[in-house]
């Protein structure tokens, strides 16, 4: 069991609103933890910003418009031949040819008609960004559980150990009242009392350091999780033992997933930026010069002029990088799948040693539980001789410490086994 002081950091969320509530399982404490920490509002942002970002996607399909103003000056205009300008200048008419100096303001509008699937894409690439952003923060959270599962048996095995201090001090305290009287009765030696009498104020000084600590982590446990009065239930069964496999439901198998999904989504955005694109397009603008180019070299007055029309594209330069960029792809691909096979590899050795020392623990209950048994004999034989006169209280004080450490030590293999087991489930999430 990790140190209890290693886990008072937790307090810093000492501000977060809480509900009442009772005795509560590990489980329940988990799943308010997860529920109570922070970063759960990441899941509704997340949504909220791939939604916004889809919605923007899908506007594509809206019309394009742009607006534009354009001032030039070129340093040649088109002007008339040499020949035709003599003969309309024999006719009368004065040929001014065009201006150097040409303006136009204008607006264009396009309507894509075919985009060879590349905005529908485009939704799905968002939307799978955002299920990797959602599996991370699950991520994280998965080990807000881990966190909690600290703490909770921590603060189970501070009550075993409060329970046990307990038991032991009134033992001491009965021993001494025994004693006492054997000396007052001229029976006993005083320093056989006084003795007894120290151990059992020990006792109680080592009762009100565990209480303090037991307080300090539960209301850390209480705001850790939101929950007020919470008291922890030891399991009753071995029905929590679970399976060896990692479920595919575990946080880090969905993010993997969600990973090998968007490269999907990326190589088929590669092929979609290869098909041609069919749009409509419309275009005006006032200025000068207009389409009509010989009208604006007799007259030079700004005009209004459009054009409708249809427009096929092709763009096939996405051919020249197209091997690199699969071959990219499929790199992030086997990155991703060897970061799955390093996981469960990991995972596999984790299970396995949670295994064994699940099993370790139960034997070492079975051994506890007849050591527990002769310990409890002896001490009782022990304060039986005492009260004959046959032995000192220095005997039947280590008599007593070592049944209750024996007890202790029971205690502590079984929340152990207990923790392993419950490790074990989040190890595999089953």
């Amino acid at each position: 069991m990790k140190p209890i002081l290693s886990l008072l950091a937790c307090a810093c969320i000492a501000s977060l609103p809480m509900f009442h509530a009772g005795a509560q399982s590990v489980e329940a404490c988990q799943a308010a933890a997860e529920q109570n920490y922070p970063l759960i509002k990441q899941y509704g942002l997340i949504e909220k910003t791939a939604a916004l970002s889809i919605e923007n996607i899908g506007k594509s399909w809206l019309p394009q418009i742009t607006a534009s103003g354009q001032a030039t000056w070129q340093s040649d205009v088109v002007s008339w031949p040499e020949g035709m300008s003599t003969l309309m200048q024999q006719a009368g008419l004065q040929l001014k040819g065009l201006k150097k100096d040409q303006y136009r303001i204008g607006i264009d509008i396009q309507q894509t008609l075919y985009d060879g699937g590349s905005i529908g894409l485009q939704k799905n690439v968002a939307r799978l960004t955002a299920d990797i952003e959602t599996a991370e923060t699950s991520v994280n959270l998965y080990e807000v559980r881990r966190r909690c599962n600290e703490m909770y048996f921590a603060l189970l095995l501070l009550d075993e150990q409060i329970r046990l201090c307990r038991d032991r001090e009134a033992l001491l305290l009965a021993n001494e009242k025994k004693l006492e009287k054997l000396f007052r009765g001229g029976v006993a030696a005083e320093c056989d009392w006084k003795a007894m009498r120290a151990e059992r104020l020990a006792a109680t000084a080592k009762l009100g350091d565990l209480s303090t600590s037991r307080n300090t982590l539960k209301r850390t446990l209480e705001v850790f999780c939101g929950i007020e009065n919470l008291s922890p239930e030891l399991p009753s069964d071995d029905s929590s033992f679970v399976g060896d496999s990692v479920s595919a439901s575990h946080p880090q198998m969905r993010l993997f997933a969600s990973r090998l999904a968007l490269t999907d989504a990326n190589e088929r955005s590669l092929n979609a930026s290869l098909r041609p694109r069919l749009s409509l397009f419309a275009s005006g603008y006032y200025g000068y010069p207009g389409y009509n180019m010989f009208e604006d070299m007799m007259r030079h007055r700004w005009t209004l002029n459009a054009m409708i029309g249809a427009r096929l594209t092709w763009n096939i330069s996405g051919l020249y990088t197209r091997k690199a960029d699969k071959a990219r792809l499929a790199t992030q691909r086997q990155q991703i799948n060897t970061a799955r096979e390093t996981f469960l590899f990991n995972t596999h050795l984790d299970v396995q040693r949670q295994n064994d020392d699940a099993q370790r623990y139960r034997t070492l209950l079975q051994q506890d539980d007849e050591i527990i048994s002769l310990r409890e004999d002896v001490r009782r034989a022990a304060e039986s001789k005492l009260s004959h006169g046959l032995i000192d209280a220095a005997q039947l004080v280590r008599d007593i410490n070592e049944e209750s450490a024996a007890r202790i030590g029971r205690s502590q293999h079984q929340i152990e086994m207990w923790k392993t087991i419950y490790d074990k489930k989040l190890t595999t999430n089953n």
